[in-house]
Parts: C-alpha cells; structure tokens; sequence
C-alpha cells in the first residue's frame, strides 16, 4: 500500500510540474506582443512619413533653386531697358515636375537716375506661395 501511495503522489506531482509548466502560449502573452508590434510599427510608419516629407520638401526646394538660377540668367541675357520695373520671366518646361511653379522678375535701378545698373529679383512661386527668391545686378554694357 506505501508503495501506491507513493506511486501516486509521484503521478499528481508529475500532472502538477506538467500543468504548471505548459509548453504554450497564453492569451495575455499574445495580446502583449500584438500590443508592442502595434507600437513598433506606429513608430516606423511614422519616421517613413516624415522621411518622404522631407524628400518632398528637398526636391520642391531643389527644383525651385534651378528654376531661380535659370530665370536670372534669362533676365541678364535681355537687353538692359533704363527705369525697368520688370523683366519678362522665361518659360518654365513643361514637365510634371514644374506643374504650378511661376516665376516674377522685378528690377529696380541702383541709382535715380537710372546709371545703368538694376538690381534684378527673381521670386519663384508654387501656387502662388513664394518659395525662392534671387538677387542679382544687370549692367548695361
């Protein structure tokens, strides 16, 4: 009879060690790691939003800089006209990638009268919001 006895206390330790050490994964734990692959991924969609936002920006700025450089050019190019208060800007190409961009040139002369040198402006707008703005000196020559 000690002899049972003993065998059994062995097999409920046994089923006790096996129940307390389940092999498995609970609810809870699942729920926890749902949890913080939530917050990690949040957290990386983020920071990839804010990068493309910035590329966005750098790019708009970029091709705004080029576009100012070449209408300064173009506004050295034509002919010096005293007492200006503005040049003619040069077309804008076509591509997609100048869709809404405008350009203003504005000159004023350094001296009253006019000695032939202006000071010559270049703004370069996308919908209408100034992005660039260029100065520059045309002399008549």
């Amino acid at each position: 009879m000690l002899h049972e006895e003993l065998l059994m206390m062995k097999f409920w330790q046994i089923i006790k060690n096996f129940i307390r050490s389940e092999a498995g994964i609970t609810f809870m734990e699942t729920v926890i790691a749902l949890a913080i692959l939530g917050v990690v991924s949040v957290a990386f969609l983020s920071g990839l939003t804010t990068a493309s936002k910035s590329v966005f920006l750098a790019d708009k700025k970029a091709t705004a800089e080029s576009l100012a450089q070449s209408q300064m050019e173009w506004a050295k190019d034509r002919s010096y006209s005293y007492n200006a208060t503005a040049y003619s800007a040069a077309p804008i190409p076509d591509g997609k990638d100048y869709w809404y961009y405008s350009a203003v040139i504005t000159a004023e002369p350094l001296h009253i009268p006019d000695d032939g040198i202006q000071k010559v402006t270049v703004t370069i707008l996308r919908d209408n919001e100034a992005l660039v703005s260029l100065e520059g000196y045309k002399v008549d020559r």
